[in-house]
């Protein structure tokens, strides 16, 4: 239906919610009037005479009473402006008729939209919801790449999300057609690499390290790839050969880049960074513990190290060791939060904030 007929339905009906009381007003007048309750007592009193009520000389005066006050109210009636009246509902009817569609219209088009097309509730229905499932949402771009399969844009959307969900083989079919329809970039060659590396339980397979090397030939500077080249090179046996790549990845990072405590923990792990030093009876002891006794004694220790700087924060050797182990257990967010933390607790003390700072610069960290 259209709105437009919509709209002057409802005007029409304003229209006659206005007018009818208008119309029936004079009638409820005429109605009303002295002259008609004058009437009504005339043949009231004819009605007592013929029945004995009253005599015939008292319905003679209340007549000739009744019929005075009945010639006095209809000259009052026609000397009224009938008229005047009848004009003033004439332009009170031509008001309603114009005046409102004028005054609905004058308020309607600043704000509505006469010229938008209809939104049939069909098409609305098949938006897709951002409350759906996402494996509902991969479900239809999947169905849309098979009837388009040369939409590059849609395999480049639709390939970290079927990483994310750990379909690493469809990922890397949906990175190589983001290649092939999209166009070859150094983020591309990088994530396909990623997603292989992931299939192969973390193992850069030649396929991977291909992938990488591409990226780095048109993007020198690319991080993932530089990374898991290191990486590949310490699988190879090569662990200096990754030392130098991530230790010139580090040289070149900005300081707050959000991947240096991974890389930094990961150089010290290659570098073979001594654990925190531990006192000769603890190492007696633990050469007869199993691999995890020994893993929780050293992660007891560190935590016991943590506890005792929180209390007391002057000991600056004391959190050049906390860094050092947490970047050792691989555990980058620690190793990053205790730098802040050390920094805090001697702030007041330039002596050993200059101490700390070029302790951490010897770790590799930024000072």
């Amino acid at each position: 239906m259209s709105p437009w007929f919509v709209f002057a339905i409802m005007t029409a009906i304003a229209v006659f919610a206005v007018l009818w009381p208008l119309g029936r007003g004079a009638a409820r007048q005429r109605e009303g009037s002295e002259a008609a309750v004058y009437k009504d007592q005339l043949a009231e009193v004819d009605r007592d005479a013929q029945i004995g009520l009253i005599g015939s000389a008292e319905a003679a005066a209340a007549r000739v009473e009744i019929g005075r006050r009945l010639l006095a109210s209809a000259d009052a009636e026609r000397s009224a402006p009938a008229t005047s009246r009848r004009g003033l509902r004439r332009g009170v009817a031509v008001l309603a008729l114009i005046g409102l569609p004028a005054l609905a219209l004058a308020v309607y088009l600043p704000i509505g939209s006469p010229m938008m097309a209809d939104d049939p509730l069909a098409q609305r229905t098949k938006t897709a919801s951002a409350s759906q499932p996402l494996e509902n949402l991969v479900a239809q771009v999947e169905a849309h790449l098979e009837k388009n399969p040369s939409d590059g844009r849609g395999w480049t959307v639709l390939a970290p999300v079927l990483a994310k969900l750990g379909r690493l083989d469809d990922a890397a079919r949906a990175y190589r057609n983001s290649l092939t329809y999209a166009g070859e970039t150094a983020d591309r060659h990088a994530d396909l690499g990623e997603v292989l590396a992931m299939a192969a339980g973390g193992v850069v397979t030649n396929e991977a390290k291909s992938e990488f090397e591409r990226a780095v030939a048109l993007n020198a500077d690319d991080v993932k790839a530089r990374y898991f080249l290191g990486l590949a090179a310490e699988q190879d046996g090569r662990p200096k050969d990754a030392a130098t790549m991530w230790r010139a990845m580090l040289d070149k990072a900005p300081a707050d880049a959000p991947w240096r405590p991974m890389l930094q923990a990961q150089l010290a792990r290659v570098e073979g960074t001594p654990l925190p030093a531990l006192p000769d009876e603890t190492i007696a002891s633990a050469k007869t513990m199993s691999e995890a006794d020994r893993s929780a004694m050293i992660r007891g220790m560190v935590d016991r190290l943590a506890t005792r700087l929180k209390q007391n924060g002057d000991d600056v050797e004391g959190w050049l060791r906390l860094v050092r182990a947490y970047m050792v257990l691989g555990e980058a967010d620690k190793a990053k939060t205790a730098q802040a933390e050390a920094r805090q607790a001697v702030a007041g003390n330039a002596e050993r904030l200059k101490q700390l700072n070029e302790g951490l610069k010897n770790l590799g960290l930024d000072g």
